[in-house]
């Protein structure tokens, strides 16, 4: 249903999964299942596995902080973007991945939940992208102290606004691990 023609294929977007993002992330052996989970489904059925990896003065390129997590291997000829905002579109070179692949829909997990992955959720549906988040793939720190609400407050408020987002011409809304089907379109 994306509004980009010629683009009916679809690509999970794993964002910021690294272990300077992942150290302090709420339920993170959780999540860190359900992302190995749906990058093995999009392997199996043949869709697109697009990483995108954030650095940051805390996520210096090339340090540990700024690899990704053991337990999310890249394969070889899978893409990967660098981006130094929030929105993975901003400044990269995401669009020209997707656009040369016909990708128009974008199911997107990581982190952080609050930070990038909403930017991200939100700049894909404004440039004409179907965008589905996995509820239980994606995650964020502690900012309670800064006066932020709990790691699961933060979570389920994002999960249950992206479920009734909506644009012209355009499908958003979220599904758990279990219920995406790559090759299918995920529900709203």
């Amino acid at each position: 249903m994306t509004t980009l023609t010629g683009r009916p294929h679809t690509a999970l977007l794993v964002v910021d999964v690294q272990n300077g993002v992942m150290e302090s992330a709420h339920d993170r052996e959780s999540v860190l299942a359900n992302l190995v989970t749906l990058v093995d489904k999009a392997r199996a059925a043949g869709t697109e596995v697009v990483w995108v990896q954030h650095t940051s003065d805390e996520l210096p390129r090339g340090s540990e902080t700024w690899e990704y997590v053991p337990e999310l291997v890249r394969r070889e000829g899978e893409p990967l973007v660098h981006k130094e905002y929030g929105d993975s579109f901003e400044d990269t070179d995401l669009e020209e991945v997707l656009a040369a692949r016909g990708i128009g829909s974008l199911v997107v997990a990581g982190a952080q939940t609050d930070a990038c992955i909403r930017s991200t959720l939100h700049g894909a549906l404004a440039r004409g992208y179907d965008a589905t988040l996995v509820a239980d793939a994606h995650t964020t720190e502690d900012l309670s102290a800064y006066g932020a609400p709990a790691p699961e407050q933060v979570i389920a408020h994002t999960n249950m606004y992206w479920r009734y987002q909506t644009a012209p011409g355009r499908t958003a809304g979220t599904v758990e691990t279990a219920e995406v089907e790559f090759g299918v379109k995920a529900p709203a």
